[in-house]
């Protein structure tokens, strides 16, 4: 089996995979008819409501994904997951339901979308330390990787089908078919063989579990600059299901369909993303850094785009960079991370990443309905060519980092850290003993 794909030859794995693909693709279905829904059926093309229903669907993040991970931490993971899949598609059935007798108001959708954004904060967390139970500990980046390509396939199918579905039958049945493709991921987690699994560590209840989790991540310069990185990038450049909408209606005057193939044609480069990243045995906060970068370059172009196709084109490589930059980090923190506090650390994170998005959302939008689209787009490049230049710049200072140039062998471009450079020294060191040894035999 490729490298790319190994760790789908553990069962319990793939079947989780399969699963989760299913539920991932309903699940961006019905994001993409949400938007649609308050963007063209209960406004009159409101940026501004659009970006509240997106912030009050992942402000629930920010209160409770501490909390979240640290339930995470204590209880049996598979059932935890099971009972979140179950509140997920009850939901998306209600809201569906409510479109389709014609009774929706903006005021429930933004009730509904607040409702989802708590269960998804407890879901967020375990669902990512879930994979440490399915793989063993040096597969780890590998199933990461493979979560994210089976998250951005998804984006790329979704999204188009919700486009063609919103023309054909409406946005309230999008919603009924993703509450159906949660049964996906309950049956997957329900078949899976216990004895398989990679038992984890719990934690035992006790006073002052949320502090050690925030006192570790302190003591880890490492994971706070993934943290910053990622959150400034995610609190205005990770709009793309906002800005997208503006400006496939407001900038190029196209409908439901052409706005889904926007977010498939995204999820070309992010899909590439992610089965690179598969292949990664161990990425580094360099690699964030570096990702941010590109990405801040990538949406500076996309802002600029004149027409509809070469906008669509330059998503691409958009999504190459996000996904390099997500993956990168969720892998170097789950990796570098004690198991005993693995779910209150990836809570934080996942606090951080998703927990922005209230914020940075209406931000967005009312840039987006007074500037135009365009300026949504690029405020968030300029906040991500600033974080990842000063993020690069601290970390060359605060970590004597040493940057090498090769022009003749591979890899042209060598970071090194402390560590790196006395391995390196002591690897040069040791081969040269050994030279002198075999010259003296």
């Amino acid at each position: 089996m490729s490298p790319t794909f190994s760790s789908l030859k553990f069962r319990n794995y793939r079947l989780w995979f399969a699963g989760a693909l299913v539920a991932n693709v309903g699940t961006w279905m019905q994001r993409v008819a949400q938007d649609w829904l308050v963007l063209t059926e209960l406004t009159d093309e409101s940026g501004v409501a659009v970006g509240i229903t997106t912030a009050l669907q992942f402000a629930p993040v920010l209160l409770l994904s501490p909390y979240a991970g640290l339930l995470a931490d204590r209880v049996d993971r598979r059932k935890l997951l099971i009972a979140t899949q179950v509140g997920q598609g009850v939901l998306a059935a209600g809201l569906g339901v409510l479109v389709l007798s014609g009774h929706a108001q903006l005021w429930q959708v933004y009730v509904f979308a607040l409702a989802l954004g708590c269960v998804t904060a407890i879901d967020g967390p375990v669902r990512q330390t879930f994979v440490a139970e399915l793989v063993p500990s040096h597969k780890l980046s590998n199933a990461v990787g493979l979560n994210s390509a089976s998250f951005n396939a998804a984006r790329l199918i979704g999204p188009g089908v919700a486009g063609l579905l919103i023309a054909a039958v409406g946005t309230g049945w999008v919603f009924v078919i993703n509450a159906v493709t949660f049964g996906a991921t309950i049956f997957s987690l329900t078949r899976m063989t216990k004895s398989e699994l990679t038992p984890m560590p719990t934690t035992a209840r006790a006073k002052g579990q949320l502090r050690e989790g925030i006192a570790y991540v302190r003591g880890r310069s490492d994971i706070l600059v993934i943290m910053v990185v990622v959150g400034v990038v995610s609190t205005f450049g990770l709009n793309f299901q906002l800005t997208s909408a503006m400006m496939a209606r407001s900038e190029f005057g196209m409908g439901a369909g052409e706005y889904g193939i926007l977010g498939s044609v995204l999820a070309i480069g992010s899909l590439t993303g992610a089965l690179l990243a598969a292949r990664r045995e161990r990425p580094r906060v360099r690699l964030v850094i570096g990702a941010a970068f590109g990405f801040g370059i990538a949406t500076g172009v996309m802002a600029l785009m004149p027409t509809y196709l070469t906008f669509a084109i330059a998503c691409i490589p958009v999504g190459l960079a996000s996904l390099t930059m997500m993956t990168a980090a969720n892998a170097t923190i789950q990796l570098s991370t004690d198991p005993v506090v693995r779910g209150r650390v990836m809570a934080l994170y996942m606090m951080v990443f998703l927990g922005a998005t209230p914020i940075g959302s209406p931000i967005v939008g009312w840039i987006g309905q007074t500037y135009g689209p365009r300026w949504a787009i690029g405020i968030g490049s300029i906040s991500a060519l600033l974080v990842a230049t000063g993020a690069a710049l601290w970390a060359w200072k605060k970590w004597d980092v040493t940057v090498r140039y090769h022009v003749r062998s591979r890899p042209h471009l060598e970071v090194l850290y402390p560590l790196d450079a006395r391995a390196e020294t002591a690897s040069r060191l040791g081969a040269q003993e050994a030279a002198d040894r075999q010259t003296a035999a």
